[in-house]
């Protein structure tokens, strides 16, 4: 018999998305590495993807995440 239980973390109340069964779930259903969020709302969670690929798009975009290191580099 285990000591010590691994438990995920969330609560009742917060909203996840979880990326390994592509649903939204409510407090601790799978690890904290399957997911995003928490979120405040079933709603929001459930954008969830949206709001990732929006907020990838602003950072691949992002002039400041794209200088060149000191001495400069060759892209193809």
């Amino acid at each position: 018999m285990a000591l010590f239980k691994k438990r995920t973390v969330g609560k009742p109340g917060e909203w996840y998305y979880c990326l390994e069964h592509k649903k939204v779930e409510e407090g601790p259903e799978c690890p904290n590495k399957d997911r995003f969020g928490p979120y405040a709302s079933r709603t929001e969670a459930e954008h969830a993807m949206e709001t990732a690929r929006a907020r990838n798009l602003q950072w691949e975009n992002d002039p400041k995440w794209h200088d060149a290191p000191a001495g400069g580099r060759n892209e193809e």
